[in-house]
C-alpha cells in the first residue's frame, strides 16, 4: 500500500548533465526531509545512482526515450498511485501527462523546465519551432503547475504557452549541498592548480553550441598581451576537435587544457582565479552558481537566462553581451585585476542552497514541509 503524500519524480538520465545532477540533489534533499521518493527513470545512464538516499525507491520503465515511456509510465501509477509526480524536463513531462489520462488517476502533476526554450531554437524553421511549441500548448494546460528555474524560464514558458502566471512557479535550482565544500577541499586535479603560476580561469560545460565557447577562447587569447593567464575548459561534446583546432590556429595550446568531463568539478573551480560563463543561451545556469558558491570571481555573459539574476543586475559580476569578444576580455582583465570579495560572492546565491529549494517545490507542490 503506497503511503499518504508519496512523491514520484520522473527523469530520464542521459549523462552527468546540470539537468541530472540537479534533479538528484532535490531527490536527496527531500530524502533527507524524511520523505520516501519513488525515482521513476526513463534512461538511467547516470554514475550518481549508486549514491542515493535509503529513503529512495528507484523504479525502472525499461525505455530509452520519453516518447515510449507512456504504457510503462500508465502501468506504474495504476499500481502505484502517487499522490504527485514531478517530471524534469519538457518530454518527460507531456509524457506523464498522456500517461495519467490513460492511467485514469488523480496523480497531481508538474514539470519542471530548465531551460529558455525559444532561445534554443532560435533561427530554427518555423516548422521546427511549431512542432515544438504545439504540444505544449496542448498538454501544459492539464499539468497542474510548471516549476521554472529562473524568471527567464517562466516568462518564457508563459509566452509559448498563454498560462496564466499564477500556473507558473519560479524556484532556484538546488545546487549548494552540504558536501560541496568536502569535495572542493578533495586533491587538486591538475598541475596549474597548485603551482603558482599565471591565473587560472575555467570554463565548464557540455562542447556543444550554447556553450559558445570559441568566444571564451578568442577572448582569453586577446588578454595575453595585457595578462598572461592560463585556461581550463572543462566538459565533453561534439565541437571538442573543432576548440582544439581553434586554439592551436591561436597558438594557445600551451595556455588552453581540456581535460574532459570532471566528476568533482568543485575541485578545480574551488582553486581557480576566475570563472567565466560564456553561454550563448541557458535557463539557470549551474555552473555559474557553484563557482559563486565556493567564493569564485565570475564573469558572464548577459544571456537569456538566469545570468543577470543570479549575478543580481551585475552587482557580483559583470555581465556581457553573448559573443562580443572584446567585451568579454575587458571584463575578465577587470575581474582579475579587482575581484569581489569571496564572502560576498558566496552570500549572493544563498537562494541555492539545496535545502532551501526542496523546502520551495514541497510548498509549490503543495506538499506539507517538515519542520
Amino acid at each position: 500500500m503506497t503511503p499518504p503524500h508519496s512523491l514520484a519524480i520522473l527523469i530520464s538520465l542521459s549523462g552527468e548533465g546540470g539537468v541530472e545532477r540537479m534533479v538528484l540533489n532535490l531527490v536527496r534533499a527531500l530524502a533527507e526531509m524524511d520523505l520516501r521518493i519513488d525515482l521513476v527513470l526513463i534512461r538511467e545512464e547516470s554514475r550518481h545512482l549508486q549514491d542515493l538516499h535509503e529513503n529512495v525507491n528507484v523504479v525502472r520503465l525499461g525505455t530509452r526515450h520519453s516518447a515510449l515511456s507512456v504504457a510503462p509510465l500508465v502501468r506504474y501509477l495504476q499500481e502505484h498511485r502517487p499522490t504527485l509526480l514531478l517530471a524534469a524536463k519538457d518530454r518527460a513531462g507531456r509524457a506523464a501527462l498522456k500517461a495519467r489520462r490513460r492511467a485514469g488517476v488523480d496523480t497531481r502533476v508538474f514539470i519542471r523546465l530548465g531551460t529558455t526554450l525559444s532561445e534554443a531554437l532560435e533561427g530554427r524553421s518555423g516548422l521546427r519551432k511549431w512542432l515544438r511549441y504545439r504540444p505544449m500548448r496542448q498538454l501544459y494546460p492539464l499539468a497542474d503547475g510548471i516549476v521554472a528555474v529562473s524568471r527567464g524560464v517562466a516568462d518564457d514558458v508563459r509566452q509559448i504557452t498563454g498560462l496564466p502566471e499564477d500556473r507558473v512557479h519560479v524556484v532556484r535550482n538546488p545546487v549548494i549541498t552540504p558536501g560541496l565544500e568536502a569535495l572542493a577541499a578533495k586533491p587538486a586535479p591538475h598541475p596549474w592548480l597548485e603551482d603558482g603560476g599565471d591565473p587560472v580561469i575555467i570554463g565548464m560545460g557540455r562542447l556543444t553550441r550554447q556553450k559558445d565557447f570559441p568566444t571564451l577562447l578568442r577572448a582569453f587569447a586577446d588578454i595575453q598581451v595585457h595578462r598572461p593567464a592560463r585556461l581550463i575548459i572543462l566538459g565533453e561534446g561534439g565541437d571538442r576537435e573543432a576548440l582544439a583546432t581553434l586554439t592551436r590556429s591561436m597558438g594557445m595550446q600551451d595556455k588552453v587544457s581540456m581535460p574532459g568531463f570532471a566528476v568533482n568539478p568543485y575541485a578545480w573551480l574551488s582553486r581557480s582565479h576566475l570563472f567565466v560563463l560564456s553561454s550563448a543561451w541557458e535557463g539557470s545556469p549551474n555552473a555559474l552558481t557553484e563557482a559563486m558558491a565556493l567564493g569564485v570571481p565570475v564573469v558572464s555573459t548577459d544571456c537569456r537566462s538566469g545570468p543577470r539574476e543570479i549575478l543580481q543586475d551585475g552587482r557580483y559580476g559583470p555581465l556581457v553581451p553573448v559573443g562580443d569578444v572584446s567585451a568579454l576580455g575587458k571584463a575578465i582583465l577587470e575581474t582579475l585585476d579587482t575581484p569581489l570579495p569571496s564572502d560576498d560572492i558566496r552570500a549572493a546565491v544563498s537562494e541555492y542552497h539545496a535545502e532551501t529549494s526542496a523546502r520551495r517545490y514541497l510548498e509549490v507542490m503543495g506538499l506539507d514541509v517538515p519542520e
